[in-house]
């Protein structure tokens, strides 16, 4: 592993002119090393593109609200895939019968990489925001191989500590990408009488235990009480019912428009 400040002498050097093969000769780097940091670091002196994870002391984003957002959404409906010359495509697919939904992850989108395009492409039922940038993979360090359920989903201290700073960002995120506000009901007797009671919960659906444990932690931090309940022997849903839970939820969180 080399620190950011080796990374960017080596780039420089060769932004200089200088042979891959005497820097490495000369920086005790391999060639492959250096190849591979000329297409995740974007280039040296260019305006609006640096990544606050690729500093010479790694930093957080400068919206970390948005940022808290965001990693909800990329955790519930979101993707990283890279393409040619190490450019990385953000992508989050979000039922387009929720156009503000899909107005908000733009949003945040843009706000946590000002300088990198966003668009959205139309597909049967929904909406793909996408976003390009070099650097999605040092923000969302999650990203990797195969489906988020069957591998380890864990946040960095950093994340943490924004998620701890802009938790409901964080669970909006989540909820307005794997979750809903329904209305349930039930029947009561009242003076013998039967009536219908109805009553509104949330819910949050998601195949990983660790997304989930991430949600509820979140939760327990900001005093929303919840339960979980099972899919068959699956316990993928979690649930926030009571009323005074609910009322927080609302405040902060709100159904998708």
């Amino acid at each position: 592993m080399y620190d950011m400040g080796t990374r960017r002498r080596a780039l420089q050097l060769v932004a200089q002119g200088r042979s891959l093969n005497a820097v490495s000769k000369e920086m005790g780097v391999s060639r492959y090393a250096i190849r591979s940091w000329r297409t995740r670091i974007e280039p040296l002196g260019r305006a609006g593109t640096s990544c606050p994870r690729c500093q010479a002391t790694p930093g957080v984003p400068d919206d970390p609200g948005a940022y808290a957002h965001l990693l909800g959404l990329y955790l519930g409906d979101g993707c990283i895939s890279t393409h040619r010359r190490g450019v990385c495509y953000m992508r989050v697919v979000l039922d387009e019968a929720w156009p503000g939904v899909i107005d908000e992850c733009e949003a945040a989108l843009r706000a946590v990489r000002p300088d990198n395009s966003v668009c959205r492409v139309r597909r049967q039922g929904c909406v793909v925001v996408t976003s390009s940038s070099k650097h999605w993979p040092c923000l969302f360090p999650q990203h990797g191989p195969g489906m988020k359920h069957t591998r380890t989903i864990a946040l960095e201290p950093w994340q943490q500590a924004v998620v701890d700073a802009h938790p409901w960002a964080f669970i909006r995120g989540l909820v307005h990408s794997d979750g809903c506000r329904i209305t349930n009901w039930t029947t009561r007797a009242v003076a013998g009488e039967r009536k219908r009671y109805e009553y509104p919960r949330y819910f949050f659906t998601n195949k990983s235990d660790d997304i989930r444990k991430l949600f509820t932690d979140t939760l327990d931090k900001v005093g929303v009480e919840w339960t979980a309940s099972a899919r068959g022997s699956d316990p993928y849903d979690v649930s926030v019912a009571r009323k005074a839970s609910v009322a927080l939820m609302d405040l902060h969180v709100g159904p998708k428009y």
